[in-house]
């Protein structure tokens, strides 16, 4: 495995001085890399950026389609499948000894202790794919957002009955900038703070959206839906069973932070061994997190029954108190902003990792400017990072303005990621570290486990395309309006 401190991934541009003196191992993990200093509650906190993101939004109109009995249960499910093997997953961090083992620093370098060959590239491909989509999701649901301020602002300057039709390309545009900005931050875990005050605006857009929808029900005095979701008769019979899938993928969205969740680890200091701080911070984040989540959908789903919007936030459900919205989404967009970094910079940190392996000598990918900053440390700056983090921001930007529906292709990325990389790597990867003897109870378990999940993700991937399909029917570039 290709390895070396210097190359790997975290701290690819700190070349360590061989010749350190032995009198500060204070200063260095057992790897030779800087200190690790995240603690359970930062790691709790990244996980909750990761995974309430733009997902719990959507999750009325998914318990739309599933109704009172389906929707919570589906939720329910899809948590302890989550938590469940992330404790799988964060047991393999370390091959080997849990407390001495060798580190592996990435999803991917799990795969490769552990499973090696084929699957590894199978593993990259689908992580980073999934990391791409969610970074084109992020820029249309921030835009969607932005768009509903001023939207909220012009139906209440000038009255309900005015369309306010505006063109989401700009809002696009503006998120993408301040992404090239943010996407120059180089390393993961500096961007703590970044992912503290994304988890702050997500508890307050989701409590806003929570808060709108017991009002609503308040309001009305009566919980609206039915047993079994969104009646025959509103959508047709297949249409109903496509949105029943779809509904299914956009709750396995709303769950996915696994792909995330080695690289977290490798921010978490010990004694006590990582995975065990690991499994603490997974039940903490998937408890709060479905908690909120079952919160948002049951009284988003009560508030409007089989006319649940699909974003509940932007879907007009309610106009007043309009500023309340105006803060909402406000804290959608600051979020969305720092989960976009958050779910970006393993990817950003993969390819610079590529490019030092195969061009060690280029001074265009190796050197640091030191740029002095006032007030601030010296901010290193690498012209490859630049280029390259900036084409790549450039690009989420361009194909989220050509496609600008994703939430369907979305929908679709979080089926396909569900399987691979939430279920299938971290239930094989724990029966080869563990060495489960084939046809074993607990094997089978796992099997069986891995197999339910796969039909699921089928199911969802099914209706999303459906979704995308329908959506095309009406599809010009590059002219969103709402």
């Amino acid at each position: 495995m290709k390895m070396a401190g210097v190359t790997a991934a975290k701290n690819q541009h700190q070349v360590f001085d061989v010749s350190l003196p032995e009198s500060g191992p204070k200063c260095f993990d057992d790897d030779g890399r800087l200190k690790r200093t995240g603690t359970l509650w930062t790691a709790s906190a990244h996980i909750i950026t990761a995974v309430i993101g733009s997902g719990v939004l959507s999750l009325a109109w998914a318990t739309a389609q599933l109704g009172w009995i389906a929707g919570p249960s589906v939720m329910f499910l899809f948590s302890f499948v989550t938590y469940y093997t992330s404790t799988l997953l964060a047991a393999c961090y370390r091959s080997g000894d849990p407390v001495t083992g060798k580190r592996n620093y990435t999803y991917v370098d799990a795969v490769r202790s552990n499973l090696g060959g084929f699957q590894v590239k199978i593993c990259g491909l689908v992580q980073y794919l999934n990391l791409f989509g969610v970074a084109i999701g992020y820029t249309i649901a921030s835009s969607i957002s932005m768009m509903a301020i001023e939207r909220s602002n012009c139906f209440h300057s000038k009255g309900d009955k005015n369309p306010c039709h505006m063109n989401s390309n700009p809002y696009m545009i503006a998120f993408g900038i301040v992404e090239i900005v943010l996407s120059q931050i180089p390393d993961f875990d500096q961007l703590w703070w970044l992912s503290i005050v994304a988890a702050v605006m997500s508890f307050t857009y989701s409590t806003i959206g929570l808060g709108l929808g017991i009002a609503k029900v308040a309001e009305t005095g009566k919980f609206r839906g039915s047993l079994t979701g969104i009646s025959i008769g509103t959508v047709s019979e297949t249409q109903k069973i496509w949105r029943s899938f779809q509904a299914l993928g956009d709750i396995a969205f709303a769950y996915s932070y696994s792909i995330i969740l080695i690289e977290i680890q490798d921010t978490v200091k010990s004694p006590p061994s990582e995975s065990k701080t690991m499994k603490k911070a997974s039940l903490i984040s998937v408890g709060v997190t479905t908690l909120f989540y079952m919160l948002c959908g049951c009284f988003g789903y009560a508030a409007f029954g089989d006319l649940s919007p699909g974003n509940l936030l932007t879907g007009f459900g309610f106009y007043n108190p309009y500023w309340l919205l105006d803060i909402a989404n406000a804290a959608i967009v600051i979020h969305l902003v720092g989960a976009y970094q958050v779910f970006c910079q393993p990817l950003f940190a993969f390819i610079e990792k590529q490019a030092h392996q195969r061009f060690p000598d280029s001074e265009f990918i190796t050197k640091d400017i030191k740029v002095p900053i006032p007030g601030f440390k010296c901010y290193n700056l690498n012209l490859f990072r630049l280029v390259w983090r900036t084409i790549f921001v450039i690009l989420t930007t361009v194909i989220s303005m050509l496609l600008p529906f994703f939430n369907d292709v979305v929908g679709l990325l979080g089926a396909l990621g569900f399987w691979p990389l939430t279920v299938y790597f971290p239930v094989e990867m724990y029966i080869a570290q563990k060495k489960i003897p084939k046809w074993s109870t607990k094997w089978l378990c796992l099997q069986i486990l891995s197999v339910a999940c796969l039909i699921i993700t089928i199911a969802a991937a099914a209706g999303s395309i459906a979704g995308v399909v329908t959506d095309l029917k009406s599809y010009k570039p590059f002219s969103t309006s709402y």
